[in-house]
């Protein structure tokens, strides 16, 4: 099997299961605690029986959820949805209008998350099952979702409405692409920036692969990452920050540990790690901040700290037995709303309150936010299952062509399939369907 596997370094001596958490025999260790909640684990079997952990769906959830409130109901934007009192959000919603302030927080915890899942979704598998299960993952619904973006706009700028979106031949090839950004064309859909941000750590974790995943070797990456990151930010590098992702390399590297926690249990390495990553994390959390008006530090800080609470609880902790059905599609339908919320929902929204004034405000608000839902069911149902089943099973077979072109000479030379060939094909099409089960 060409899978990477993780059986190269034993798991630490407190990553072993016991019997009980508070056993006799324990000889006291403050770790021993734990494995009730996190034991030593093989490919994730203690995930449900769709290969998720509902409880990471949740957080998730909650997650997309802070960021449309900030860009609905947070933004210090000044008439943000037009002038007049009855479109104030400080007037309309006194209380939402603050807290919602900080829903950009969400896009942190997205980060925290995908330390966790991506590297879950490494382990055990080869460079190529990994690529293929980001690629077959994120690509199909996001050009899906950059296609009705253009197409909306131009049928809004025929219709003489104003469309905030660029929707030109250039700008759309660009975007296709997913990193727009490097190829000087703005983005089509604004939340898209942090997908740039996710393909370049998959980057990262794909050169880890390349080398081969273990255990003390994530841990020695990780703090690798950060002093390296932090290097580049004390020599002012843009490159290196580019690569390095000096703003964000705290959250991946936590979520990291917080897996290793998972997968192995919790142990004083990890806990210096991942109190090493958070350090990093807060500190530069007032880069975001000031970027944010009205905002502060402190209550940033504490909120985000709140989110690797959760991801502990719903990792590692009691809550990853959590087996609610629901969560796990609400998860499922976290990437495409997320997508459309903003380039679709806010102009929408706006359409709403133009022809419809006497809806009110936060009713507008509330009917555009249900719109793009039910359109990211509609991706998720149409896109992201059937397409993206069928690209994962496409690109996996071009993947292996030459073994293809190499077993049809042996076929018509000995009318025999090889035997390796056949359990190379298989094993890889197990690994890239386990690996779109268990998606981020």
């Amino acid at each position: 099997m060409p899978a990477l596997a993780a059986t190269g370094t034993r798991p630490p001596r407190t990553a072993r299961p016991t019997g009980r958490p508070w056993s006799k025999g324990s000889k006291g260790s403050r770790w021993s605690r734990w494995p009730r909640w996190s034991r030593a684990r093989g490919s994730g079997g203690d995930r449900g029986r769709d290969g998720r952990l509902a409880a990471i769906d949740g957080l998730r959830l909650l997650a997309a959820i802070a960021v449309a409130a900030y860009h609905f109901v947070g933004t210090p934007t000044r008439d943000f949805w037009g002038a007049g009192p009855d479109h104030a959000l400080p007037a309309v919603a006194p209380t939402l209008h603050p807290v919602s302030g900080y829903g950009w927080l969400g896009v942190e915890a997205f980060f925290l998350i995908s330390g966790f899942v991506i590297c879950m979704s490494c382990w055990g598998r080869s460079p190529a099952q990994f690529a293929v299960s980001r690629i077959s993952r994120l690509f199909p619904v996001y050009w899906a979702v950059v296609l009705i973006i253009v197409a909306a706009g131009v049928a809004a700028t025929l219709a003489g409405q104003r469309w905030g979106a660029p929707t030109d031949l250039r700008t759309t090839l660009g975007n296709l692409t997913m990193i727009p950004s490097a190829l000087g064309v703005p983005f089509t859909a604004g939340v898209a920036w942090t997908l740039w941000v996710e393909a370049r750590f998959y980057l990262l974790m794909g050169g880890l692969l390349l080398i081969g995943l273990t255990y003390r070797r994530v841990i020695a990456f990780g703090f690798l990452w950060l002093t390296l990151a932090a290097l580049g930010r004390e020599l002012d590098s843009a490159v290196l920050d580019a690569v390095l992702l000096g703003e964000y390399a705290g959250l991946f590297v936590a979520g990291i540990a917080v897996y290793l926690m998972y997968r192995y249990g919790p142990n004083l390495v990890l806990w210096l790690l991942l109190g090493f990553a958070w350090c990093y994390a807060l500190t530069v959390l007032d880069d975001r901040v000031v970027a944010h008006p009205g905002t502060s530090w402190a209550v940033s800080a504490a909120v985000l700290t709140g989110c690797l609470g959760l991801l502990l609880l719903a990792g590692p902790g009691p809550l990853r037995r959590l087996r609610w059905r629901p969560l796990v599609y609400a998860g499922a339908l976290t990437y495409p709303f997320y997508l459309v919320h903003q380039s679709l929902g806010v102009p929408v929204t706006r359409g709403i309150l133009e022809n419809v004034p006497g809806i009110g405000l936060l009713a507008s608000i509330a009917v555009g936010l249900t719109l793009c839902m039910l359109l990211a069911a509609a991706l998720e149902r149409f896109v992201d299952r059937k397409l993206g089943r069928l690209f994962r099973h496409r690109l996996t077979a071009a993947l292996h062509a030459d073994e293809r072109r190499c077993e049809s000479r042996e076929l018509n030379a000995t009318g025999r399939r090889p035997r390796a060939l056949v359990e190379r094909s298989r094993a890889d099409l197990v690994g890239t369907e386990a690996a779109g089960r268990g998606r981020p």
